[in-house]
């Protein structure tokens, strides 16, 4: 997991001193003056006079570092930033200008934050997860034969399979039901939720043999891991599994299940082979996929490095994100995840967010007292 907003290297001229102290005084409060009749003429009707954003998903600029308004109105002259609008607004205005505009509201004091609940797509998962634990157990550990345990199960995975439910592909009835309501963001909280628990070790299985199962498992080892731990979110850990399930899961692939990798891999394969292959996976020990429990934290202290509070030298390139509005916070990071907005170290970090983090680190910061 990475972090949050962009952070540019830029060059800042040094001025020397100057005897003429009043008149770069003068001229300063000038610009400000200047600033202000452009953001009356061209900004406020999104941004405000006050600099607050006039509706969800448009960002507060009062209070902004000055160097990182004047960059991003820069990138919007230069058709780096894609907002029809700004790109023409921007586009007519001279870089001096544009320094006027981004003085003015760097001058304004911060929007007072936002007073609301942050979002914890653990704690969220976790409510949700109740609905699941006749079935899966309490903490994702399945006591009944035949039913899978969620507990550690990577969570693109889990994500991908409650779609396949609810698209009929994976052809069991009740889950259709149970699954029907739950949005995208609650399916990331849940998956959360469960990846972060720990398996419980299993006993061997009443059939097959471990032994003579393990080295049917050469090929599976390469998507699912050493042992049926699985360091990849998209693919299950099948390590401390029922056996029954992975028996039933292993001849769908033959029958009803598509997946044409799986599918290769199993050809062959006899009942008795399906039967020790399982027999060896259910004793190996497995471990949570995700720490849910401390994720946001260590993200939004990783964010801090460069978006920290205490960092107010005005000459910075790197936005201000304490008491930002929530949904532009939401905006821009999917934007820099989804490589719609330029970025190349941005779209690394944000790469493996899911929309519930995403929504989560933005309620945070949105929260946070502006400085």
């Amino acid at each position: 997991m990475k972090h949050l907003l962009l952070g540019i290297a830029l060059s800042v001229a040094l001025f020397g001193c100057s005897d003429d102290k009043t008149k770069s005084e003068t001229q300063a409060a000038a610009d400000v003056a200047a600033g202000k009749v452009i953001a009356e003429r061209e900004c406020k009707g999104c941004h405000g006079l006050d600099g607050k954003g006039t509706a969800p998903a448009i960002p507060n600029l009062a209070g902004q570092r000055e160097r990182y308004v004047f960059v991003s109105l820069m990138e919007y002259k230069e058709r780096k930033r894609m907002h029809a609008a700004l790109r023409d607004i921007a586009g007519q205005m001279t870089e001096a200008e544009l320094h006027n505009v981004a003085s003015y509201y760097a001058g304004l004091p911060p929007i007072p934050a936002a007073q609301g609940k942050v979002f914890s797509p653990y704690e969220h998962g976790k409510v949700l997860a109740a609905a699941c634990a006749n079935c899966h157990g309490e903490d994702g550990n399945s006591k009944i034969p035949g039913t899978p345990s969620l507990a550690g199960q990577q969570p693109r995975y889990f994500a991908v399979a409650v779609q396949e439910y609810l698209n009929r592909v994976r052809e069991i009835d009740p889950m259709h039901s149970l699954l029907r309501e739950l949005k995208g963001l609650d399916v990331e909280s849940v998956a959360l939720y469960f990846a972060s628990q720990t398996p419980a070790q299993r006993p061997a299985a009443p059939f097959g043999d471990p032994v003579t199962g393990e080295p049917l498992t050469a090929v599976c080892g390469g998507c699912h891991g050493s042992h049926g731990v699985s360091t990849d979110a998209a693919t299950p850990s099948v390590a401390g599994q029922d056996a029954q399930y992975l028996v039933n899961a292993i001849k769908a692939y033959g029958k009803t299940r598509h997946h044409p990798g799986m599918q290769r891999s199993i050809f062959g394969l006899t009942d008795k082979d399906i039967d020790n292959i399982a027999a060896f996976y259910v004793v190996q020990k497995s471990k949570a996929a995700e720490s849910g429990q401390t994720l946001i934290q260590e993200l939004t202290e990783k964010c801090n490095r460069c978006h920290g509070g205490d960092r107010d030298n005005p000459a910075m390139a790197v936005p201000k994100i304490n008491g930002q509005d929530k949904d532009y916070l939401v905006m821009a990071l999917r934007a820099y995840r989804d490589d719609k907005r330029e970025s190349s170290v941005m779209h690394k970090m944000s790469l493996p967010y899911s929309d519930s983090v995403i929504e989560s680190i933005s309620s945070f910061y949105a929260n946070q007292p502006a400085k």
